[in-house]
């Protein structure tokens, strides 16, 4: 298998664009900045043609050190939950409704009275939820397909709209276990013509239109490939591959992925799965992490502290550093305090102890998923800021007992790259 292949990430500030060979090997990103959406309170929205335009110039941009004559198929993957309506030929019909957009309130609870209580379709920042919006408010008119930000920009290269993926279609009521729109969306008044066709992540749907593959300088024979969300892209980016293996972002918050061989739900726990061809991606969050850390440290004091921890010589100390009241994975409990008594006179005794407090939350956060039914951890592999910590790493590895790594990728753009050289998700 020779050829290039291709991966388009629409994030949050900006697109992102990655080339890669049959050998996985990179050969180029490129990367264009986007403006700020707009946000008035609770409704947050933008221009459709931006997220357009600049994938176009990231395109164009990697062309410029990388031929992309040779480009075999392409995968674009996208915010989970961004939504918008378009018409036949692919035009918008409405802003794109972000994926942290929650003006969808009094929808989100027509949702809650009619879906399953494990649907990703909930709150008010689902798409399902913006989709009902946008139906209330007069935005159909020659609306034909309810499509995500990464079904549009696929549908754009191809010239071939209504296609979407499993993972993103996830927060618009898609059922991954029956793989099938689920009848309850009936009670809604949702127009099954309006519902995407839902394809496994990596598969090609089309090759590209000939006029935009000219513009840009790939080849009309070139395959689009349905996409996927841009969390699910950046878990492919680490070579997570095997039943067991997972991966910890260290944030602001503690975010746990684990590949599993059975969905898991637990919808009072915040624990969901996407489908991954026949595997599943469960995962959950912690409110612990980095904004617990900085309660008691500014970034620059831990830094300085940094090496005075000893990983190899536990402290003893007991904690659950939380910013502030209130859990919900691996403990459900909307009052839970934090636990960060008593405090050592050293700073960089107390600073390891809630280092150590975090690893037993993650610990706790696995042990969870696997009494939900998750394989057995084989290994974790860590990426956000945390990860670079080497100290807190080695200290990960004592208190979770498996291999501890940091990703040397999580681009998502290259794990949907990845996804498009294989053909489906690992």
């Amino acid at each position: 298998m020779g050829g290039l292949y291709l991966g388009i990430d629409v994030g949050t500030g900006g697109v992102r664009a990655c080339a890669i060979d049959a050998q996985a090997g990179i050969r180029g990103f490129a990367s264009v900045a986007l403006p700020a959406p707009r946000v008035d309170g609770n409704a947050i929205d933008q221009t459709p043609e931006l997220w357009w335009q600049a994938a176009l110039a990231a395109i164009r941009k990697l062309g410029d050190t990388v031929g992309l004559g040779d480009v075999t198929r392409i995968v674009v993957d996208g915010t989970s939950g961004t939504l918008l309506l378009v018409d036949a030929a692919g035009r918008p019909c409405s802003p794109g409704l972000m994926y942290n957009d929650a003006r969808a309130t009094r929808e989100a609870t027509r949702v809650a009275a009619v879906a399953p209580r494990e649907s990703g379709a909930h709150g008010a920042s689902s798409a399902l939820a913006k989709l009902l919006y946008l139906l209330s408010h007069d935005y159909i008119g020659d609306a034909r397909h309810a499509v995500h930000q990464a079904d549009w920009i696929a549908g754009r290269l191809a010239s071939h709209h209504g296609i979407s993926d499993e993972n993103n279609a996830l927060k618009l009521g898609y059922d991954p276990v029956a793989r099938a729109w689920p009848p309850w969306l009936d009670q809604l008044g949702v127009r099954d013509d309006l519902l995407p066709e839902v394809q496994t992540p990596g598969t090609p749907f089309s090759e590209m239109d000939p006029q935009v593959a000219r513009s840009l300088g790939l080849p009309p024979t070139a395959q689009v490939a349905a996409g996927t969300t841009d969390g699910v892209a950046a878990f492919i980016a680490t070579r997570a591959d095997q039943p067991g293996d997972a991966v910890t972002s260290l944030g602001t918050t503690l975010v746990v992925k684990q590949l599993a061989t059975q969905p898991i739900f637990a919808a009072d726990q915040g624990v969901y799965s996407h489908r991954l061809g026949e595997r599943w991606l469960a995962g959950g969050a912690s409110n612990s992490g980095g904004a617990a850390l900085l309660m008691h440290f500014t970034a620059a004091e831990m830094e300085r502290l940094a090496p005075q921890l000893t990983p190899d010589q536990p402290t003893g100390l007991d904690y659950y550093p939380l910013p502030k009241p209130g859990e919900r994975f691996p403990i459900a409990d909307p009052t839970l305090a934090a636990r960060v008594t008593p405090r050592p006179v050293e700073d960089g005794r107390f600073f390891q102890g809630l280092l150590e407090g975090i690893a037993s939350v993650e610990a706790l956060a696995y042990r969870q998923l696997a009494r939900l039914g998750a394989p057995r951890l084989r290994r974790v592999i860590g990426i956000g800021g945390g990860a670079k910590n080497d100290a807190w790493t080695r200290i990960r590895h004592r208190v979770l007992g498996v291999p501890v790594s940091v990703a040397e990728q999580t681009e998502a753009s290259y794990g949907a790259a990845l996804l498009a050289l294989n053909g489906s998700p690992p």
